[in-house]
């Protein structure tokens, strides 16, 4: 386990508690089937197998964002999975699906987050050193 400054654990824990709580959000909405998600996987032609694989890696991410031993490979998850959502937004369902960007503004904070805690804790990683 990498050990870091104060002022850096700090910007971590911040990083993981923000990407954690939206991508918790998120996979609890995908895997209850809340309408809003059924209609979003419905419009990509992936429900509903593919609206419960990335519930399921959300949910996943956010389990290895909360232990600092893991916090790393759940910021490049989070990373994966929100890069996959920004690509989408971009280039097939638009920056306002379904009428304001929020969702997008989401994907974008947690694949920020996501980046700064794998960058902080890369020391975890096989290949970080």
């Amino acid at each position: 386990m990498s050990t870091l400054s104060k002022p850096a654990t700090v910007v971590s824990w911040v990083a993981q508690l923000a990407a954690l709580v939206i991508l918790a959000m998120a996979g609890f909405m995908k895997l209850s089937g809340a309408p809003d998600s059924v209609a979003l996987f419905q419009t990509l032609g992936a429900e509903p197998l593919g609206r419960y694989a990335v519930g399921a890696f959300e949910v996943i991410a956010v389990l290895l964002l909360i232990r600092p031993a893991t916090a790393a490979w759940g910021g490049l998850l989070a990373i994966g999975l929100m890069g996959g959502a920004i690509g989408t937004h971009l280039f097939k369902i638009g920056v306002a699906y379904p009428g304001d960007g929020s969702l997008f503004m989401m994907a974008l904070v947690v694949f920020i987050a996501g980046a700064i805690v794998a960058a902080l804790r890369r020391q975890d990683l096989p290949f970080g050193n």
